[in-house]
């Protein structure tokens, strides 16, 4: 986009007009799935992402919590779900959510491997049920999903990575460990397919829950991704990706879809830690506040919900040149990073 104006605009139930959207932001809501992941995606036009769909069960309550993400950012379908992995936390509220709202294109890895863990196939069959009423689409690295106003990239599906570096990637990468850490679950999870998006300036990174080789091979022995603004740490935080060599991204936001004891494992912790005081990394905003022993939780503002009685989502509002706005759902705060400099490479 390349016009930029103040729209006073009223949330209705028929959602935003097209004008209104097309002056919007990038939108990205980090939705609290009690330790899974879903995350809302929608560009300036008012096309829409959802990456993942947290749980099923628990009365409805991930697909309910999507819903009201949606309904915030003024879209009444879903343009795109990409489902990173077969997981329960990821695709398990796909069916539910399909009731409610409409799902256009279904992305995804395809299957699950051969002999699969037996907890992957009953979430995965329940979704391709639904997958197979809409369109699909393989998702294969290097390749671009078609969305009109924003620039996303795979790049990590089914155990394979990118091999070209995007723009602004291919350096060298120091922080580099002798070998991949091993995965903690080694049959879906580096599987995970990933995703780098571009909104001009602004670069965001969703790796799901990748681990293991492929993880390694994003970073080591170069950075095929270059550097990017905003990380969704992978794996919630599990302690398989706190590999230093992820700093080489040089993010100047981290946030953690963690759960109160799911994902945030200490040595994730301290990693980010570190990234905070001596590799550029400015924040960590976590969705929720981790009650795992041996933790350093960041600082409460940047904590969504404090307990695991709340949904509070962050909201991540971007702009063309780089600037971006993180807010907490809990408390309506908001913080606001500027454009970086120089301006990467396109």
């Amino acid at each position: 986009m390349t016009i930029r104006c103040l729209v006073a605009v009223a949330v209705l139930a028929g959602g935003l007009s097209a004008s209104a959207r097309m002056a919007r932001t990038l939108d990205i809501y980090f939705i609290d799935v009690e330790g899974g992941q879903s995350t809302l995606i929608v560009s300036p036009a008012g096309e829409s992402l959802l990456v993942d769909t947290g749980y099923a069960g628990n009365g409805g309550r991930d697909p309910g919590r999507i819903v009201a993400a949606a309904r915030a950012a003024g879209i009444s379908r879903i343009d795109y779900l990409l489902i990173t992995h077969f997981h329960g936390d990821h695709v398990g509220g796909a069916p539910e959510l399909a009731k409610q709202v409409p799902i256009v294109t279904f992305v995804d890895h395809g299957a699950p491997p051969q002999n699969p863990d037996p907890r992957v196939l009953e979430p995965f069959r329940a979704y391709a049920a639904v997958r197979a009423a809409g369109r699909h689409i393989l998702a294969r690295p290097g390749e671009r999903l078609p969305m009109k106003a924003l620039d996303v990239h795979v790049v990590s599906s089914a155990g394979e990575t990118l091999r070209t570096p995007l723009p602004g990637g291919g350096e060298p990468n120091a922080l580099c460990e002798t070998a991949a850490r091993p995965p903690a679950e080694p049959l879906e999870n580096p599987r995970s397919t990933g995703i780098h998006l571009r909104h001009g300036e602004f670069r965001f990174l969703d790796l799901g829950d990748l681990s293991g080789a492929p993880f390694y091979a994003l970073f080591c022995p170069v950075n095929r991704l270059g550097p990017v603004d905003l990380l969704l740490v992978p794996h919630h935080g599990g302690a398989d990706v706190s590999s230093p060599a992820m700093f080489a991204l040089r993010p100047r936001v981290a946030i953690m879809n963690n759960g109160a004891t799911k994902g945030g494992s200490p040595q994730t912790f301290e990693a980010l830690h570190q990234g905070v005081a001596s590799r550029g990394l400015q924040d960590v905003w976590q969705v929720d506040q981790s009650a795992n022993a041996g933790v350093r939780n960041f600082d409460a503002a940047r904590i969504a919900n404090l307990d695991d009685r709340t949904g509070h989502w962050i909201k991540v509002s971007a702009m063309e040149d780089g600037s971006f706005t993180v807010t907490n759902g809990r408390t309506g705060e908001s913080k606001a990073y500027r454009t970086s400099w120089p301006p990467r490479a396109r």
